[in-house]
């Protein structure tokens, strides 16, 4: 039986009190400014390799963050500086692994894809498409089988939707009644293909559902209808219904990578998107609801500023992981060449 249920209502995210609100505005800042650094950064070769933004995607890391507690798992994507950040890794600790510093989450090993942290139950950062999948139903079996009370949260994109680990995982977590909460950020392009042009089927949570799993669509650009989802989806996860399935459709106003040239969407298109930006969609509710002022903006964004700055002077600071110290943690089985 599919269980595709309708996203929530204007009525049923209804403004939250001004702390939290204003909590909110902040984390989505947080990344926006963090990842605008990044590309000043990668423009001047302090960072190097792959670099992949979140910019306009910040509503869905932020919404859903908010449901899950410190005991539970995430799993992301090569996309996942705002995951990280939000999860509770210190911004220091991730510019320094955008700089390969030894001071960095995964000892400047990982770089911008491979963000890591285990005391914060941060399970990357995986540069394969829909590689984190497997590992999340991983994760919550071993949960399972311990007795624990976690959720693991899976972020994938839309281009994972036609791997064969999507269908598998899917499968499996619901064979098995796994506490898995699949979260599809839909940006409507997976690297340069259009949806329509991959999938055969573009309602993705409908798809989702044929594996008998609960799924719905939640608009990706608004903070609160993501949050309210996805507390929804985790009391139904964590109160041993099963996985669940949120399709958040959201939009990324910069291209795939830094490499990305974007010749596959006209420049009309992010401009059409752009009056659904989440953070000054939120700004401008909190301004009429008397929640924020001119004065309370300001202050926001010069502590994040702060916070930046602090961060790319300890990733300036780092240490390059030295040459003698290359082969730790690094494994082979013995007998094999």
């Amino acid at each position: 039986m599919t269980t595709v249920l309708p996203h929530p209502t204007p009525a049923q995210t209804a403004l939250p009190d001004q702390e939290h609100g204003l909590h909110l505005l902040r984390e989505m800042l947080r990344i926006r400014r963090f990842e605008e650094r990044c590309v000043e950064l990668y423009q001047s070769e302090k960072i190097r390799g792959f670099l992949h933004l979140y910019i306009g995607e910040e509503a869905v890391g932020v919404g859903v963050m908010q449901a899950l507690g410190p005991e539970d798992s995430v799993v992301a994507t090569y996309r996942e500086h705002g995951h990280a950040i939000v999860r509770g890794l210190s911004m220091n600790s991730v510019m320094a692994e955008m700089y390969g510093k030894y001071e960095g989450c995964s000892h400047g090993r990982g770089g911008s894809m491979h963000l890591f942290d285990t005391a914060t139950r941060f399970y990357g950062g995986n540069a394969i498409v829909g590689g984190g999948l497997p590992l999340a139903v991983g994760l919550a079996l071993a949960d399972r089988m311990r007795g624990q009370d976690r959720v693991t949260a899976c972020f994938f994109g839309d281009g994972a939707v036609a791997e064969g680990e999507f269908h598998e995982s899917l499968n499996l977590a619901a064979l098995w009644r796994l506490p898995v909460l699949f979260c599809c950020e839909n940006n409507r392009y997976a690297m340069g293909t259009a949806l329509n042009r991959a999938q055969s089927e573009t309602d993705l949570a409908l798809k989702a559902a044929s594996y008998g799993l609960p799924a719905w669509a939640v608009e990706g650009m608004d903070v609160l209808a993501v949050e309210h989802a996805a507390r929804n989806a985790v009391g139904l996860v964590r109160g041993g219904g099963g996985p669940c399935f949120l399709e958040l459709k959201t939009y990324r106003f910069r291209g795939h990578s830094m490499f990305d040239a974007q010749l596959y969407r006209d420049k009309s298109e992010v401009e059409e998107w752009k009056p659904r930006d989440p953070i000054p969609a939120l700004t401008a509710l909190l301004q009429e609801a008397g929640m924020l002022t001119d004065g309370d903006l300001a202050a926001i964004e010069k502590e994040v500023a702060l916070e930046v700055e602090a961060a790319v002077a300890f990733a300036e600071a780092g240490t390059w992981e030295p040459p003698e110290t290359l082969t730790r943690w690094v494994y082979r089985e013995e007998g094999v060449s």
